[in-house]
């Protein structure tokens, strides 16, 4: 399974797997306790495929830092993440040498080291970049849908049409009322 699937939910603990859409929103599974809950659209979710951490040079995917740890770690579990604030910049440090330490709080560290060890507790360490990644990829496959027809609604059904008087507004037997302005 890829990062494409795998959320932050803020103001929720852990990580959570996208399983399907509703009509509010979607229904995620947690990865701490494999519970399924309702996320609405108006809860702050982020994709992990989507993080980024900031370097000194550029903005390094949270999938390639994964990788690094990884490497680091012969693909077992990383140091805990509730070790002291000077042992994870330490480790951060030997994982992404050149991470800008002005702009990567510890409290970020911190996420990012539990994340990983929560994942690689669940089972995903494939951490390599996925075909929809790849921007050649993304381009053909937004050629080829340009090129799918657009799918046709069809039409609406006419009323039918009735034969009956349309009623007036005047009252039967009685006289209209005259709503003009009277001069005096």
């Amino acid at each position: 399974m890829s990062l494409e699937k795998i959320l932050s939910i803020a103001g929720k603990p852990g990580l959570y797997q996208l399983k399907t859409q509703t009509r509010n929103g979607f229904v995620a599974q947690s990865l701490l306790d494999g519970k399924k809950i309702p996320v609405g659209t108006r809860h702050n979710v982020s994709l992990l495929s989507e993080i980024a951490i900031y370097t000194l040079t550029e903005e390094v995917p949270l999938r390639e830092v994964f990788q690094k740890i990884s490497e680091k770690e012969s693909g077992g579990a990383a140091l805990s993440h509730k070790a002291s604030k000077d042992e994870l910049e330490e480790y951060f440090f030997e994982v992404l040498p050149d991470y800008d330490e002005d702009r990567v709080y510890a409290s970020d560290i911190k996420k990012v080291i539990q994340w990983y060890n929560l994942l690689h507790k669940s089972g995903i360490t494939d951490f390599s970049e996925t075909e929809t990644d790849a921007p050649q990829e993304k381009e053909a496959s937004e050629a080829t849908a340009s090129k799918e027809p657009k799918k046709k609604t069809a039409p609406k059904a006419a009323k039918p049409k009735t034969d009956a008087p349309k009623a007036s507004s005047a009252k039967k037997g009685g006289a209209a009322k005259n709503t003009s302005a009277r001069k005096k």
